[in-house]
């Protein structure tokens, strides 16, 4: 018996429960949706719940895209309905530099579109992942189970979107904008606030600032920016990426 107990000890140890980031003295709980530059290497979101006294719930995988988030939230492994009541707001930082706004093929439902998602479209993607959000957090007044029970409002419902890290990506920076005040969603603008702009050569050495801190490149309208910043919570950029983040939760959040 105590063989077994030690055994299922060290499989928790290696494979922790779903869920298991939180921590109850913890103010609040943020869950964030992405992809590389969201991905728990990173830092940012790390430090900024730290900042914040928020439980951190990183589900951002390396690789992934907003379709990723919508059919894992069809399957029901996004968060848990336990996560759900507790979840103060989903931030998402899906930033493929595609249009996530174009509205000719949007659903009126979310129920209306045929499942699973693929790529084809990232403001379809998008869709369907804020209107389930809502719908699931307003519906959570019928759950007997759940605490809001017989609100009129359900759970008040935070959706947070970021721009990319920096202003390189012009088709992405400027759709996630117009997503977001079609919405009326905050906006953690990173590419505005990260301290240059593509507009303007780094003075010594002659080439997109966004380089110097990026562990690799990509090219953008025949121009070499940084692509992923160096990651790991003592990096400068990840360190003001939090910063930013930061600024705007504690502008929305209770």
């Amino acid at each position: 018996m105590k063989k077994l107990l030690f055994i299922l000890m060290a499989l928790m140890s290696i494979y922790p429960l779903f869920g298991q980031e939180e921590t109850a003295s913890c103010k609040y709980t943020l869950l964030l949706t992405g992809a590389s530059f969201a991905a728990p290497g990173n830092g940012w979101f790390e430090l900024g719940c730290e900042k914040l006294n928020a439980a951190c719930l990183n589900r951002a995988i390396g690789g992934e895209a907003i379709a990723n988030t919508a059919n894992r939230m069809i399957k029901g492994i996004l968060y848990s309905p336990e996560e759900l009541e507790k979840i103060d707001a989903l931030v998402i930082m899906h930033v493929h530099d595609q249009d996530v706004f174009e509205d000719s093929m949007l659903r009126e439902k979310y129920t209306d579109y045929p499942v699973p998602f693929d790529r084809s479209n990232y403001a379809a993607a998008y869709d369907y992942v804020i209107k389930r959000y809502l719908t699931e957090c307003y519906n959570l007044q019928f759950d007997e189970k759940s605490k809001y029970y017989g609100n009129k409002t359900g759970k008040p419902a935070v959706i947070v979107l970021c721009t990319h890290w920096h202003d390189a990506r012009t088709v992405l920076n400027s759709s996630i904008r117009k997503l977001a005040a079609k919405w009326g969603l905050p906006l953690v603008e990173f590419d505005k606030h990260i301290g240059f702009s593509k507009a303007v050569l780094h003075p010594v050495t002659g080439e997109q600032t966004s380089l110097i801190y990026a562990q690799d490149s990509q090219m953008t309208d025949g121009i070499r920016h940084g692509w992923h910043p160096k990651q790991g919570k003592d990096q400068y950029i990840q360190q003001r990426m939090a910063s930013i983040f930061v600024d705007v939760m504690k502008r929305i959040l209770p």
